[in-house]
């Protein structure tokens, strides 16, 4: 995709994968990268600063004699993903009405 992803924009898409359920980094990047190209080094500080804003919460669990640090969503990241799922269907309405006019149903 050609278009610049904000941080904004990354924020919700990391909320919206926590919301359905908790993950570890590596599979949260996974997902992620279904979607748009981004990489383990732009993620991590993302979840830290959503962490750090009580948005995500981190636990370890034992795997193959490891820790894996999982990720979840805590109330308030529930109540700022709402919020980013309401601004987005404004901003896509726009700007698919800027870009597509009458033709976006085609």
């Amino acid at each position: 995709m050609g278009f610049q992803i904000g941080s904004a924009l990354l924020d919700a898409c990391v909320l919206s994968v926590l919301s359905k359920s908790d993950t570890y980094g590596y599979v949260l990047t996974q997902t992620m990268k279904q979607v748009m190209d981004i990489s383990e080094s732009t993620l991590y500080p993302v979840l830290r600063r959503l962490q750090k804003e009580n948005y995500l919460r981190t636990y370890d669990q034992p795997f193959q004699g490891r820790n894996r640090r999982y990720y979840a969503i805590t109330s308030e990241g529930k109540a700022k993903y709402e919020l980013y799922k309401r601004d987005w269907i404004i901003y896509k309405n726009q700007v698919d009405e800027l870009l597509c006019g009458e033709d976006k149903d085609e």
